[in-house]
């Protein structure tokens, strides 16, 4: 029974060394859980208050709410601050929910991709991986020195800041940028 027992410590020793368990990263100085969904843990994130804002704004909570499995590139507020002035409040009039819809569905892929999985994808393409995004956008990924940079239709560039924020319906990827669809 004793060696029952150090084996069993041994292999939890060895999971967690292994990161196993590895807890998500904080995002805009909330703890994200791996037991709640997008919105729920986005709506704690006070770096993604204006994304919050525009998913309610789209009606697209209950959608990532669902079941998922989805990848989302979560612009911060400093990236909506980075458009030129005016854009975010003209997005968020009720007569241009299906632009506002557009951007939006752009950040979230229908499948749960890690950035180790991504950067996979980018080796195996030779360096650029197309990712086909919901709202119909594609995005090119690139590695950057170990970091992930997303290349709208439009040649705008978004870096990964916080890869792998594990939700319970997918993964966050936090992003220093908004993606934006070909106009």
């Amino acid at each position: 029974m004793t060696m029952m027992k150090s084996l069993l410590a041994a292999s939890i020793l060895a999971l967690t060394a292994s990161g196993a368990f590895a807890e998500n990263p904080m995002v805009g100085g909330a703890a994200m859980y791996d037991t709640k969904n997008i919105v729920e843990n986005a709506i704690n994130s006070a770096d993604h208050t204006t994304l919050v804002a525009a998913v309610k704004a789209a009606g697209l909570v209950e959608t990532l709410q669902g079941a998922g499995p989805f990848t989302v590139f979560a612009p911060t507020n400093d990236a909506f601050a980075k458009l030129p002035a005016g854009t975010v409040e003209n997005l968020l009039k009720p007569e241009n929910k299906d632009s506002l819809i557009k951007v939006l569905t752009c950040h979230v892929v229908g499948a749960k991709a890690m950035a180790e999985t991504v950067q996979g994808m980018i080796q195996a393409d030779g360096g650029k991986h197309v990712i086909e995004t919901l709202g119909g956008c594609k995005i090119t990924a690139e590695n950057d020195m170990g970091t992930i940079v997303l290349t709208d239709e439009n040649g705008g560039k978004a870096h990964v800041t916080i890869a792998d924020v594990v939700q319970s319906n997918g993964v966050i990827h936090v992003i220093d940028a908004v993606i934006l669809p070909k106009m």
